[in-house]
């Protein structure tokens, strides 16, 4: 199925808080009502959010999950405030949910500090051994397991497409997240290839909008600059921010996402951001029928996307290499 038809066939799903009922074609009758909390890292207006939430419920009504009464899903957005994840965290956890779906390492980090027996399956998380949410990818070995996004390594492309795309290039700005372990781990990655691209960083902080704002501004003062955008809650959020200051200083700029290209962004390259929510519904599934989260492995992104934007790139006044046109995921006209 492509992309397009896929996105179009979530589209459909609910939003708000919904009841969901096995279907009769699997020929189950739930004794008690089953109750699944999500805690979700972005805004519930963000168009990623809304896409990454969709594609859940669908992947429960493929499990066999539709709309009725056997079931319950409590949705909470952060909107990515710290203060509002610890919040909503207690809240799911004494509501004592048979099962947590947890977006981001600040989320699953909030409920781990509440529980060790519910159990949580995570997404969009970097490093999950790391972190200390599971024992081994393989075995996890306690309450948690679920989908990591991708790996550091990944993040070498972004200063490689960079280059082919903009040669003339020699300073890039990388935007990211330097308080989380994963916006540490991606920034290591680009800085272990800059050099031998010819290509000096300088670090940006993405905190709020009048850090960003100033920081590209600033950075922009000078030729041959170039952006890298990592992938981070707060990229997301200030997406159309950071999207406008790039054209606006004519910046041709790397993205982990494909919603920051379909935005108007000039190029990403990173995992199917959607995917892992479809596979989360699978393990909540699976769990909600007796298995446990320590004998689910861990399991890495398996998709990867490179999407161009061709009207960003005339607008820039850059060719789109032959050869990166040829290795597309997708090519936005």
């Amino acid at each position: 199925m492509k992309r397009r038809e896929f996105i179009t066939l979530l589209g459909g799903a609910a939003m708000a808080t919904s009841v969901l009922l096995p279907s009769s074609a699997r020929g189950q009758q739930p004794a008690r009502v089953r109750r699944v909390a999500v805690l979700m890292s972005l805004a519930a207006d963000d168009p990623e959010g809304q896409s990454r939430l969709t594609a859940f419920a669908q992947g429960l009504q493929e499990f066999g999950w539709t709309e009725g009464r056997s079931a319950r899903i409590e949705y909470r957005w952060a909107a990515g405030d710290a203060d509002r994840i610890r919040k909503y965290a207690a809240e799911l956890v004494a509501l004592a949910p048979d099962v947590i779906l947890a977006s981001g390492t600040p989320s699953v980090i909030s409920l781990r500090q509440l529980t060790r027996t519910l159990p949580i399956v995570f997404v969009q998380v970097a490093d999950p051994v790391g972190a200390g949410f599971v024992e081994s990818l393989a075995r996890p070995g306690g309450n948690v397991t679920g989908f990591t996004n991708f790996e550091y390594s990944m993040s070498a492309k972004w200063p490689e497409l960079l280059k082919e795309i903009a040669p003339r290039v020699r300073r890039a700005a990388v935007l990211r997240d330097e308080t989380s372990v994963a916006g540490v781990g991606q920034f290591a990655a680009i800085q272990s290839v800059a050099s031998s691209l010819g290509v000096e960083l300088k670090p940006l902080g993405v905190h709020d909008s009048g850090e960003i704002e100033r920081g590209v501004i600033a950075f922009a003062g000078q030729p041959d600059g170039g952006l890298i955008v990592t992938q981070s809650g707060p990229a997301i959020f200030h997406r159309e921010l950071i999207i406008r200051l790039a054209a606006q200083h004519r910046l041709p700029a790397v993205y982990s996402l494909r919603n920051d290209v379909t935005h108007g962004g000039l190029i990403s390259y990173g995992p199917n951001s959607i995917e892992p929510y479809l596979h989360a519904a699978r393990y909540v599934d699976r769990i909600l029928k007796g298995e446990k989260p320590a004998d689910l492995p861990v399991q890495a992104a398996t998709t990867i996307e490179l999407v161009l934007n061709l009207k960003t790139a005339r607008a820039l006044g850059l060719d789109m290499p032959p050869t990166l046109l040829a290795r597309a995921t997708e090519v936005i006209e």
